[in-house]
This record gives C-alpha cells, sequence and structure tokens, in this order.
C-alpha cells in the first residue's frame, strides 16, 4: 500500500473511516475476541541507546536503576501468573542493544524462552539487534513472535535515535522472519511528528513480507528526564484513526492498543476494538510505565461483550508473498524506486 493510498483513507471523514476499517476487521476477525498479552521487563535500565524516549536508557537521568537478567525461575514465577490471570502471549523485554551468541546472557535468555515455552502461552521476545544465527536459535528454543517496533517514519528516526540506524532495525526484523518467527512491529505516537511520518511509518509496515503478525499502536508516555518528556499526550481521535488506517492497510495482524492506554477513557478504548483493535497489554505495569488494572481491562471486555482470545503457541509465521521483495526497505523515493516497492 502506497502513502498516496494511506493519505486518502486516513484523511477521510472520521465516521466513513471507522466504516470501512470495521468492515475490514469483521472480514478478517469475525470473532469478538481480544488478546491479552502480558509484558515483563526481564533486563531494566542501563541501555547503552540514546532512544529519546526512553527511561531505560543510561544516557538520562530518570531514576530507573539498572538491574540483572532475571533469574529463569523468577520469570516462571511471573509467567505462571500471567497465564493464571488470563494472558494467552507472554512477552519479555530486555533494556540492551542486542544478544550475541555463545554470551552468557544469551544463554540465560534462551533457558528463559525454553522454560516459558512449556506453559502453553505463546512467547514473544523484545532484545534489542538479532543477528541470523540469535534468530534461529531464539526459534528454536520456543520463540512464536520477535517485537521489534520501527517506532516513526524513516525521515523522523534520527531526530529520536542516533545510536542506531533506521535500516538496523529492519535488518534484525529480516532476520527474525527468515528464522521463521513471527514479528510484532509497530509504532509510537507523539515523538514530536508530523501526521506525515505517521502515514509513512505505516507504508513501511504494509510493505513488509511477511506482513506483521501484530501491530503495536502505542502512545508516548512522556518519561521524566528523557528528552521527549515535554511532548504533549496524544489524541484520542488521532490514535484511533491510526488503529483504523492500520486495520485497512494490515488487515490480518492483530493490532494492539499498547502504551498510552491508561490516559484513555473508556469510551475512547471502545471506539479503538471497533475501529479494529484486538490485542492489548494486560496487567498494571509495562516495561517501566503504568497500564490499566487487570480487572478494569475484564470489566471493560464484558461491557463491550468481547471475549479474550485462546492461545497458540504453536501459530505459524505469516507466509512471504514471493512475487514481492523480500526485504523490508525504506520507504523513501529513492528507495522505492531502487527495489520496486512502488509497483506492489
Amino acid at each position: 500500500m502506497t502513502y498516496a493510498e494511506l493519505h486518502r483513507i486516513y484523511h477521510q471523514p472520521f465516521f466513513d473511516l471507522l466504516k470501512q476499517s470495521r468492515a475490514v476487521h469483521e472480514e478478517h476477525w469475525p470473532e469478538n475476541e481480544v488478546q491479552l498479552c502480558t509484558l515483563l521487563s526481564i533486563k531494566t535500565g542501563g541501555c547503552s541507546e540514546d532512544c529519546g524516549y526512553c527511561a531505560q536508557s543510561a544516557r538520562y537521568s530518570t531514576g530507573v536503576q539498572a538491574e540483572k537478567l532475571m533469574d529463569t525461575a523468577d520469570v516462571m514465577e511471573r509467567a505462571r501468573m500471567a497465564k493464571a490471570s488470563g494472558s494467552t502471549r507472554f512477552c519479555m523485554g530486555a533494556a540492551w542493544k542486542g544478544v550475541r551468541q555463545g554470551t552468557q546472557k544469551f544463554d540465560q535468555v534462551l533457558d528463559i524462552v525454553r522454560n516459558v515455552s512449556t506453559l502453553g502461552m505463546e512467547v514473544c521476545v523484545t532484545l534489542g539487534e538479532l543477528g541470523e544465527e540469535e534468530a534461529q536459535q531464539l526459534k528454536s528454543a520456543g520463540v512464536t513472535a520477535y517485537n521489534h517496533n520501527i517506532d516513526t517514519s524513516p525521515d523522523h528516526y534520527p531526530n529520536i535515535v542516533s545510536s542506531h540506524t533506521f535500516d538496523d532495525r529492519l535488518r534484525t526484523i529480516r532476520n527474525a522472519q527468515d528464522a521463521g518467527m513471527s514479528v510484532c512491529c509497530g509504532g509510537i505516537l507523539g515523538l514530536g511528528e508530523g501526521i506525515e511520518d505517521r502515514l509513512k511509518m505505516l507504508e513501511v509496515l504494509a510493505n513488509f513480507n511477511p506482513q506483521p503478525e501484530s501491530v503495536p499502536i502505542n502512545a508516548l508516555m512522556a518519561m521524566k528526564g528523557t528528552p521527549l518528556e515535554d511532548e504533549k499526550m496524544v489524541d484520542s481521535f488521532a490514535m484511533i484513526r491510526m488503529i483504523a488506517t492500520t486495520r485497512i492497510a494490515i488487515p490480518r495482524a492483530k493490532v494492539r492498543l499498547s502504551a498510552g492506554r491508561l490516559q484513555m477513557s473508556r469510551e475512547a478504548q471502545a471506539l479503538a476494538f471497533f475501529a479494529g483493535a484486538n490485542s492489548i497489554f494486560y496487567g498494571d505495569k509495562l516495561l517501566t510505565a503504568g497500564n490499566p488494572r487487570a480487572n478494569e481491562d475484564m470489566a471493560l471486555l464484558r461491557d463491550l461483550g468481547l471475549t479474550p482470545q485462546g492461545s497458540n503457541p504453536d501459530m505459524a509465521a505469516p507466509d512471504v508473498d514471493y512475487s514481492k521483495p523480500m526485504s523490508p526497505c525504506v520507504m523513501t523515493e529513492e528507495a522505492v524506486h531502487s527495489c520496486g516497492c512502488g509497483d506492489l
């Protein structure tokens, strides 16, 4: 899908957009279900990266203390609690630049994954940059999906992060897909970007081959001490427009209403579900930010007639379309011309 198509979809009258996204949602997701996911930080703080929104960067004074990688037994306790509370996907995040095979921390992560995968939940990890060998080992250990957000548009990305490039993000995503893992990949609204950047980000996501299995749409939760601490809260209608446009552009993905949900009213969340969101992070904490309480979420789902989606730990990654380019690419005009994505 091209930027021009996304621009036309996004900017149509609000209720026309919702009507279109709802029709797409009902075609591909006819059950009234929402996936409940739990996110656990297994290694918090002390990250060498300089992502301008992140309280875990060692470069900023945010009050987040660096912690060592959690023991497998402690992670298992949290995973069992998540399963008992209704979560069907357990996501584990580590604050570091990336992982490398043969290191103690990567071997420990693999042990954690092997153990969590015995619980019958989908297993997702977000560990930073990932090479080909590391991706293969994570898949073999039992990882269902790899999360690696692209955050914003290729053009705006250097304004947010300087310690790695947008192409580095795409390389990790390609390695995860080539290893047979599903990719959970989305972005963050409220990083000082414009609507154009949001749609260019979505253009990149929509042209992944295969498209992401799940797409988190986050609203920045401005953290004190980070370069983006003074950014304004994202308007709920802007969030819902983006969710609706994402549903239309990537119809088979789970669209996850993610960070920033704590700042949304019940009514705004209901509109987001109507527009095409069908996954949430469940539990009162994300990596370092707050989240609605589990009992509040279950009450909202009951009021809306929505039920938790069942677990699918053996879920296969989306199929590659071999008639299209294999690698995710930066959707600048030059890149579109060179790779042929403009012909998709």
